[in-house]
């Protein structure tokens, strides 16, 4: 349906595309993965036609149909939804949008106007059927309806998640056989995910998709293709086949590289030779030499991983906020209701939710930023707060990027006391993986990615014993989001986390509060996939809720966790083996992690059978972690 050939595009330095080749087919779902910066976004824009490469080729199948959903949502965009799905018809959208606008007005209008209105809805008229208007307008009519949107609201009206659900019923108008979606999680909470996925996944043509969030790939990817400093592979099966597989890939370029290094080295010293070796030089030899010299020169060495660490402040206090029935209204709209909650310190606690729920607020409250309007809020002591905005508050777009880290000051100091060092600003940028050069530009210039690992480097340039992440894996490439995860279990401090990725919620907080629908709030122990199994029959059947222009905020209040059944014997058993079972694996990890060093430098075949087999030690180590918290968790009802 779709072949690329040789598509290549520089913007100075190395090319961003280098002669890269895809083929997609019918039906195909194909999830395009890669660091921030390498050219996800742009390979999609030279597909759908908005970006010209140097270079290349785009073939399509004759009358192919391709559109796209864009990564940002516009900032405003006239008219209703309705207006805003026509659109994506091209100049007979704009017809209907005129027609549709007057004949509303025609009801309500003075003569003199009225005869105005059914001149011009004539002249439109003659345009709709000369065009099959009529058809398209019955097309965006099913599409409002299918995606449960409301077709009269202003779509500046509405909210985040709803302005996707409309940009992508833009998308469907034209009836593509490609769409392209980038990032299309963003900024959704999890009903809108699960809805776009399950939408997705029942829509015939074929999509071309970028995206952060695992468990969206997992759930619709049939093939992943990876662009890596400017080339672009292709890794068919499931996201955990991909990982396995670009390992192995990594692992044979690493001993590739080793050993012609090696060789160069080799060549070096023969070409440094006294006169008499020079007289009796190999001028082949030579030759090859400067070959070898030319492909070093042009070798584009994988990119190094961003080095977070977390300045750790002193401990705080073994309570850090404690609520008592708290209530919060505003406006005269009841937000939260009769909150009761322990926050001690060493939680993860995920904050779970639909927009506009509450979630920054309850965040708010704990911190003691706003007041209860009821109830009691005690908030420890020695608490020293790092906070991610996800609305990049604290970055200021016209200062250079180096600016926005430590004040403007040339220096960082990094730990406290007598382990403190200072760092200049540039090499601590560095370790977020921003060249000097990068350094140097204005903020306003980066992208989502980027902007999320200068907040990153910002929120770590501060000690810290409490950690508040507001969506902090938006924009951010999956090797980033395991190290930040990483990083996360490791800090001994508390750390409170809003957020919509699932994998990053399992992965990471060990309590969820979910603000759920009917005006209650519940607390459970686990991440998103714990709460999901333990949250009531009631709430998990409920069907979802039609949608609004401005949705209202539910009313919570925080239920006591879900009584669970006792421990089978079979269980305790099982509970009582996994600590040693855990300690055996580790074990066994370790010391295949020692000898991996060496076997890929002498045995590199052999070395991928380890790392294979380390692989699936460390997917049974996670197994058998979240069994044991699982059985701790019922243990303890």
């Amino acid at each position: 349906m779709l072949t690329i050939k040789n598509l290549t595009l520089r913007f100075g330095g190395p090319p961003l595309l280098d002669r890269v080749s895809l083929v997609v087919e019918r039906g195909e779902r194909v999830c395009v993965l890669g660091r921030n910066g390498e050219g996800k976004s742009t390979l999609l824009r030279i597909i759908a036609g908005t970006q010209v490469a140097d270079d290349g080729e785009v073939i399509k199948a004759p009358g192919m149909r391709i559109a796209e959903m864009p990564q940002d949502i516009p900032a405003s965009l006239p008219g209703t939804v309705r207006d805003v799905v026509a659109s994506g018809l091209g100049e007979i959208g704009q017809v209907l949008a005129e027609y549709h606008h007057l004949l509303a007005e025609s009801e309500h209008a003075e003569p003199k106007r009225l005869d105005q209105i059914l001149e011009r809805m004539g002249k439109l008229q003659g345009r709709l059927d000369a065009g099959d208007g009529w058809t398209l307008d019955a097309r965006v009519e099913a599409i409002v309806t299918r995606l449960e949107l409301p077709g009269d609201t202003l779509f500046n009206d509405l909210s985040g998640g709803y302005k996707r659900r409309a940009l992508l019923g833009r998308a469907l108008a034209l009836e593509p056989d490609l769409l392209l979606l980038d990032e299309p999680t963003n900024h959704l909470d999890l009903d809108s995910i699960a809805w776009i996925e399950n939408f997705l996944l029942s829509w015939p043509g074929a999509l071309l998709f970028i995206t952060h969030d695992r468990a969206f790939l997992r759930r619709l990817a049939t093939r992943i293709v990876e662009l890596d400093r400017g080339q672009l592979s292709s890794w068919p099966g499931d996201y955990d086949n991909y990982l396995r597989r670009r390992e192995e890939r990594l692992a044979s370029e690493a001993k590739t590289q080793f050993e012609f290094d090696k060789k160069l080295a080799q060549e070096e010293v023969w070409i440094r030779k006294g006169i008499q070796a020079r007289r009796t030089r190999d001028m082949g030899r030579v030759g090859r030499l400067m070959e070898m010299r030319r492909q070093y020169a042009e070798r584009r060495n994988l990119q190094g991983k961003a080095e977070f660490i977390v300045q750790e402040a002193a401990a705080s206090g073994k309570l850090v906020a404690e609520a008592k029935n708290v209530g919060y209204a505003v406006g005269g709209r009841t937000i939260l209701r009769n909150v009761s909650l322990n926050v001690i310190r060493g939680d993860k606690i995920g904050i779970i939710g639909p927009n506009g729920a509450g979630k920054t607020t309850l965040l708010n409250l704990l911190l003691g930023r706003l007041e209860p309007t009821s109830g009691e809020l005690k908030t420890g002591t020695n608490i020293e707060v790092a906070w991610f905005d996800q609305m990049r508050a604290t970055l200021d777009e016209n200062k250079p990027v180096w600016e926005n880290i430590a004040g403007g000051k040339e220096f960082v100091t990094i730990g406290e006391g007598e382990n403190a060092k200072r760092k200049h600003v540039m090499g601590y940028l560095q370790e977020f993986l921003f060249t000097p050069d990068r350094a140097r530009s204005p903020t306003r210039v980066l992208s989502g990615g980027e902007r999320a690992r200068l907040l990153l480097a910002q929120l770590f340039s501060q000690p810290a014993n409490l950690l508040v992440l507001d969506e902090p894996t938006n924009d951010l490439d999956v090797e980033t989001l395991d190290l930040l995860e990483d990083l996360l279990l490791d800090f001994a401090g508390t750390v409170l986390v809003v957020s919509h990725d699932r994998a990053f919620l399992d992965n990471v907080v060990t309590r969820t509060l979910a603000f759920e629908g009917g005006g209650r709030v519940a607390e459970y122990i686990g991440g998103y996939s714990d709460w999901l199994r333990q949250r009531p029959a009631v709430a998990a059947a409920a069907p979802a809720s039609k949608p609004t222009a401005r949705p209202e905020v539910p009313v919570a209040a925080v239920a006591p966790p879900q009584a669970g059944p006792a421990l089978s014997s079979k269980e305790k058993r099982e509970l009582q083996e996994l600590p040693a079972r855990i300690e055996k694996l580790e074990a066994e990890i370790a010391r295949l992690g020692e000898s991996l060093a060496d076997l890929y430098g002498r045995e590199p075949a052999k070395a991928i059978e380890v790392q294979k087999r380390v692989s699936v030690l460390n997917e049974e180590l996670s197994g058998a972690y979240q069994r044991w918290e699982r059985l701790e968790a019922h243990k303890s009802l």
